[in-house]
């Protein structure tokens, strides 16, 4: 099977990520499996864990050149979702105004 490539990807609050893929098709990943593993520690630290950013070429997300995810992965074991749905859980809480 086929990925298709990485557009985008966005941290998002308890070790997830949004994963935009090139089809337009959007998947959460949860990062939180990964814990467990004595090569993703360092995503425990949420300002590492937030500088994720795209590979070249969209063939996967990386965090430094040691720790990475493939698209395959991404692709495979996301769970695919509206944007819409997401920014709804995602957004903070709003602001009450001065009266």
């Amino acid at each position: 099977m086929n990925a298709p490539r990485i557009k985008s990807v966005t941290p998002l609050r308890e070790r997830r990520l949004l994963v935009t893929f090139v089809n337009g098709i959007q998947k959460v990943y949860d990062c939180q499996r990964l814990l467990s593993l004595d090569r993703f520690q360092l995503l425990r630290n949420e300002a590492f864990f937030k500088a994720v950013k795209v590979d070249p070429g969209g063939y996967g997300v990386s965090w430094n050149d040691a720790m990475d995810l493939s698209e395959y992965e991404l692709w495979a074991n996301g769970v695919e979702v509206e944007r819409s749905a997401v920014e709804k859980q995602e957004a903070p809480p709003p602001q009450l105004a001065n009266a």
